[in-house]
């Protein structure tokens, strides 16, 4: 057992929050009253890479938050960041045995670093799983993929473990990622606008059947439309860090289409961090725009349909007023500004997730 790095409990003394942030004590009042969720941390990936310890803390390093070192469990905490959905992201350069294989050694990996700090950390699966870890006091750490060519070998898709009560320990698996795969065409511009596969319409339906959220970030409009045309009418799918085509024109963003039908399952779109996504200048975002984004969702798919997806870690350049976790009540204050109901902010900031997931699992 670990002990987990220093963290300041902001709710002994919010209003010195407030002023250290330059923000309004309603803003960090909401902010704190609030379940706050992300739907997409990506720091697992510097472990593998350079053995970066989740449960010490540290500051945004040489590159200013810049790509990385924006986030660890304590900072997550001090944040008050209520749950996260950690990713394990695939290498697509493995041949398939060697992704399997990959995946086999770090989700156990993963869920050790996590289980080390059981005072303020509790691996969860559904909805009711939050609750019990916000009651107790403690981070909900949600488990998932990023590139469903980690276990799309024959028989790989059972190393995801279930519980007692069959719920997998894996909440959601991104199809695509940077690169085309077996099972479908990225979005990114060298991907050239595949669809999925037949293996990877068998893949969604396998999702189903399990309960995992099928993520539609990273897939090619062809292929987004053909995952929903295989996906389970039952079930919501999820989008988890993406921006939106109507507010900035990107091919890692989605059209109001494509929101429309998200929120027509029932699922959630969550905004990343991203700033050249945002459609700010790489070195210079703004907090702003990533409120712009949020507030578009709002619009086109509903008030249930936005949610926040940052990719903290994963090589981004996040707006200069939120280089880390730890200026998120910034987001609230610019929600406010914009005369955005509670129940709107409350919802953006983790309810409509959790919503989703309830539909999903429970």
């Amino acid at each position: 057992m670990h002990a987990l790095g220093p963290w300041t409990d902001h709710r002994q003394d919010p209003a010195a929050w407030a002023s250290s942030l330059g923000i309004s004590r309603a803003a960090v009042d909401l902010y704190l009253g609030a379940d706050v969720l992300d739907l997409h941390l990506d720091t697992f990936i510097w472990t593998r890479i350079f053995g970066y310890d989740l449960t010490k803390r540290h500051g945004p390093g040489p590159t200013g938050g810049r790509f990385l070192g924006q986030a660890d469990l304590p900072r997550l905490r001090e944040a008050q960041v209520g749950g996260g959905i950690f990713v394990i992201t695939t290498n697509p350069l493995r041949g398939a045995a060697g992704r399997a294989a990959a995946f086999s050694r770090n989700l156990p990996r993963l869920k050790a670093i996590l289980e080390s700090v059981p005072d303020e950390v509790q691996l969860v699966r559904t909805a009711g799983d939050y609750r019990s870890a916000r009651e107790a006091g403690r981070f909900a750490a949600f488990l998932g993929i990023q590139g469903g060519n980690a276990v799309d070998a024959p028989g790989a898709l059972g190393l995801i473990d279930d519980d007692a009560r069959g719920h997998a320990s894996i909440v959601r698996v991104t199809l695509l990622h940077l690169s085309n795969s077996g099972l479908g065409g990225t979005s990114a511009p060298l991907g050239g606008a595949r669809g999925l596969s037949d293996g990877g319409r068998d893949f969604v339906r396998r999702l189903n059947a399990r309960k995992i959220f099928v993520d539609l970030a990273h897939s090619s409009r062809q292929a987004f439309w053909d995952a929903l045309e295989a996906h389970d009418k039952s079930q919501p799918a999820i989008v988890t860090h993406t921006g939106v085509s109507s507010v900035h024109p990107h091919w890692r963003n989605l059209d109001d289409m494509q929101l429309r039908a998200i929120a027509n399952t029932g699922g959630t779109v969550g905004v990343m961090y991203q700033s050249s996504f945002l459609g700010d200048p790489l070195f210079s975002g703004k907090a702003e725009s990533v409120v712009r984004h949020l507030e578009h969702i709002l619009q086109v798919g509903g008030e249930e349909c936005a949610a926040l997806g940052s990719d903290w870690d994963g090589m981004i350049v996040p707006p200069r007023d939120m280089p880390t976790c730890l200026e998120l009540p910034i987001l609230v204050e610019k929600m406010l500004a914009r005369r955005w109901s509670e129940a709107r902010i409350r919802g953006v900031l983790g309810g409509n997730f959790l919503r989703s997931l309830k539909l999903l699992r429970g």
